[in-house]
Parts: C-alpha cells; sequence; structure tokens
C-alpha cells in the first residue's frame, strides 16, 4: 500500500513493506522522495516510483537469495544505477576517487538494506561462467531474437555455436576455462589451432572465420547481458586470410539448359512430385529453396486475383525465419511455378522444417546428367532468374527488390516513395516467363 506524505515543500511516497520483502528491505516502511512541492504531480508519479521500488526489491531478493547467479549482477547494477551509479566491483573502487567512493559510502548507509550496501559497493562477484556452458547460456540470451526459427533453424544455430566452442577447448589443451578467462591470447591460440589444422587438412579459411566470428558474437552477447563496462573483445582482428583466393560465383543454370533439359518430358520421373515443383517454382519466383519447402499452406495463396507466396516470419506451430526483413516480400506465381502451386496447394511437408532438399534435388540431377557441369548446382537457378530480371528491366535495384535484396544497399542511400505491389510485380514475372510445356501445365 503506497501513499502520500508531505515533507516540508516536497511530496514523498510512503509504502508499507509488503510481507515478502521485509527480509531484504531491513524496514517496514519505505520513503522515497517525489522531488515537486505539486500534489496533483506527486500523484501522477507515484504509479511508477511504486513500480520502480517494487522492481528494485525484487532485485534485492534475487542478490540475497542467488549471489552467485547471472541475474544477481546484473541486479546489482539497476540498484546501484537507480541510487545514481555506475556498478563498479570492489576490486575497481580502491582505485576510484575518494569522492566517489565516499558518496557511495553514504548512500549505502542512508539505505539499511544490506543488499543495496552491497550494489553500491561493488561486492556482488561477476558471474563465474564456464566455456562449455556458453552457448546455453547465449540462446536462453537470444530467446526473442530467434522467436521465427523452425526446430531446423536452431539445429543450425546451434551446432556452428557449439563447434567454435568446441574448437576453443581443443586449441586450449582441453581446459574447460571461465568466459572471462577468453583473452586475446586465448584467442590467439583458436587461431593458430586453425592454421595447423588447416596446414594438414587442406581445409577452406572460411571455416576458421566462421568460428571466430561465432566465438565474438557469443562474448558480446554474453558481456551486454551482464552489462560489463567496457567488455574484452579477444576476437578483435583475429581472422585468417588468403590474398591468393580467388572469390568463387554461384554459376547460373543457362535458360537454355532448363527448357531443353529440365522441361523435357519424363526427365523428373524418378524423383518424387515435390522435389520437382520446389524446383519448378524457383525457376519462375528467384526464391531460395528453403523459402519454398519450408512454406506453410496459409502462404501459398492461390484464391487472390494475383497468385502469390506470401514471405515473412512466422510464429506459432509452423514457426519459421526467413534470411532476413528485406526478405518479406510477396511473390507472384506464373508460368511452371504457377502450375507446381496449384498441385501442392498445402505446401512441401517432406521438405519442410529439413535441411535435406538442397543435397537430394543436387544428387538426383548430378547422377542423371541434368547439371551442366561439376561446377553448378540447383542454387543457381535462382542467379538465372536474377539475370532475366536484369535483362528485362537493366536495374539491380528493381531485380533485388524482387529477389529480397536490400534495396538501400544497392542504390547505397536511404529508400523513398512507394515499393513495387503485387501487380506490379507479377507484371514484370509475366515479362521473362518461360513458356510452359503441355506436362508441366
Amino acid at each position: 500500500m503506497a501513499g502520500l506524505i508531505k515533507r516540508g515543500d516536497t511530496w514523498h511516497l510512503r509504502m508499507r513493506v509488503p510481507k515478502r520483502y521485509l527480509a531484504v528491505a531491513g524496514r517496514r516502511e519505505i520513503h522515497r522522495s517525489l522531488e515537486t512541492d505539486s500534489e496533483r504531480r506527486a500523484r501522477e508519479l507515484l504509479p511508477d516510483v511504486k513500480a520502480k521500488l517494487l522492481a528494485e526489491l525484487d532485485e534485492m531478493t534475487i542478490i540475497q537469495e542467488r549471489p552467485d547467479d547471472a541475474d544477481a549482477y546484473r541486479a546489482a547494477q539497476k540498484i546501484a544505477q537507480a541510487r545514481g551509479f555506475a556498478y563498479r566491483p570492489i576490486s575497481d573502487l580502491l582505485d576510484a576517487p575518494l569522492d566517489d567512493i565516499l558518496d557511495r559510502v553514504e548512500a549505502a548507509v542512508a539505505d539499511p538494506a544490506t543488499e543495496t550496501a552491497k550494489a553500491l559497493l561493488g561486492a556482488v562477484d561477476e558471474p563465474a561462467l564456464l566455456l562449455s556452458g556458453l552457448v546455453d547460456q547465449v540462446e536462453r540470451l537470444a530467446t526473442h531474437d530467434n522467436r521465427f526459427k523452425s526446430e531446423n533453424q536452431m539445429r543450425l544455430w546451434r551446432n556452428p555455436r557449439k563447434r567454435a566452442v568446441g574448437n576453443l577447448t581443443a586449441a586450449l589443451g582441453g581446459k574447460d576455462v571461465f568466459v572471462t578467462e577468453i583473452d586475446h591470447a586465448a584467442a590467439l591460440k583458436h587461431k593458430a589451432w586453425w592454421q595447423k589444422k588447416i596446414a594438414a587438412e587442406n581445409l577452406s579459411m572460411e571455416s576458421a572465420n566462421k568460428d571466430f566470428a561465432n566465438m565474438a558474437g557469443m562474448l558480446r552477447r554474453y558481456y551486454e547481458s551482464i552489462a560489463q563496462p567496457n567488455p574484452p573483445e579477444p576476437y578483435r582482428r583475429i581472422a585468417l586470410k588468403d590474398r591468393h583466393k580467388v572469390e568463387a560465383r554461384k554459376l547460373e543454370i543457362p535458360v537454355d539448359w532448363i527448357t531443353e533439359k529440365w522441361f523435357a518430358p519424363g526427365v523428373f520421373d524418378a524423383t518424387n512430385s515435390e522435389a520437382r515443383d520446389i524446383l519448378l517454382i524457383s525457376i519462375e519466383t528467384g526464391c531460395r529453396q528453403s523459402e519454398i519447402h519450408d512454406l506453410p499452406a496459409s502462404a501459398i495463396v492461390l484464391d487472390h486475383p494475383v497468385p502469390h507466396l506470401r514471405l515473412a516470419f512466422e510464429e506459432g506451430e509452423n514457426r519459421r525465419e526467413i534470411k532476413n526483413s528485406a526478405s518479406v516480400r510477396l511473390v507472384p506465381l506464373v508460368g511452371v511455378a504457377l502450375a507446381a502451386a496449384k498441385r501442392h496447394p498445402d505446401g512441401f511437408p517432406r521438405y519442410r522444417g529439413k535441411s535435406n532438399y538442397s543435397g537430394t534435388m543436387n544428387k538426383y540431377l548430378r547422377s542423371n546428367d541434368l547439371l551442366p557441369s561439376a561446377q553448378h548446382t540447383i542454387g543457381g537457378v535462382r542467379h538465372t532468374w536474377e539475370s532475366r530480371i536484369l535483362d528485362a528491366t537493366k536495374r539491380m535495384d528493381v531485380s533485388g527488390e524482387m529477389m529480397g535484396h536490400s534495396v538501400k544497399v544497392i542504390r547505397g542511400r536511404p529508400v523513398y516513395g512507394d515499393a513495387m505491389d503485387l501487380a506490379q510485380r507479377q507484371e514484370l514475372a509475366l515479362s521473362v516467363m518461360l513458356k510452359v510445356p503441355d506436362h508441366l501445365k
């Protein structure tokens, strides 16, 4: 129960401490200045100040009940901040200016709660997290960011991070160290471990750099979670470069190859209809394979004047995350793509939420001499479609918008004006559409 009292010319909150907080509050009643002489303004401020006070009592409870928990460290930071101080460990305060120390002591004396004193005087230890627990901790911290990821996407998110931790542990001689012990020297050992492995096994440097990036990202998120000032960056400038490497490009599938080989009768008879029709949809949409095979039934819209696919972040039972916000778009269905979607109005359950489509279809095409060369893959279809759109429009921003690329990045400036509507997208797709063979209608 909270109310108002006036002391001199200033209004104060007066609150009886709920029973559950008596042990940490150290008193039965709390007074807090509202810093105003206006009763009307004081009544406006009262609910917010009370809510903050109760939140602070919750944080004090965490420090008392779980002093070694990471949440206790964050709670101490919040309590100190509420009193106008940055949380500083006691070891740092030993070197702090005397005025700062005296101000903290004065604020601590004014509050009988032991946990307040611990927060102000840096007596809550930084959480001790082992390297082996880093991925699980970061996964918890990233719950909101990963809320759209399907089970398979979470597996693909988790595994490379586990691999990075495993490789760093190996580089450190198999020792499970505390996260706070991972310094630049440890990162250099990680780099040296990869250099040796790459030389011995003739591996790509890309795997090593992914390891370094994943470790850097996890450490950054961890230190942000405990609001550590000036957090260490042990992986800063840790990377492997090959100045002789020639940048690889995904080869396009020639249009003639598609029409003469893939549109030939019976060419896909030895595979399943879902695999064939995912490929056909990609030919006339330029969609990424996962954007197609992970579609929930609700995202295939055939009862609209412009039949289309609705690519968006999904929650719930069919949750899925598409690559980025630029990839959120409506994709018109024309030609073989429209015919394929009509055959599968409920999507592609055989491949939905899995990662085996690309490997399965590439293997089928390769074993049946249906790829132009050993360097070609079905991923090249997306780039073929992009070139078709680019040839028709002579504008990279238009082809990029159709493909789900960032127009802002392509133009190199903020984007103004309206985006292409679905009818305009359909018109453009129809202008480059390939003729549909009778057996694929």
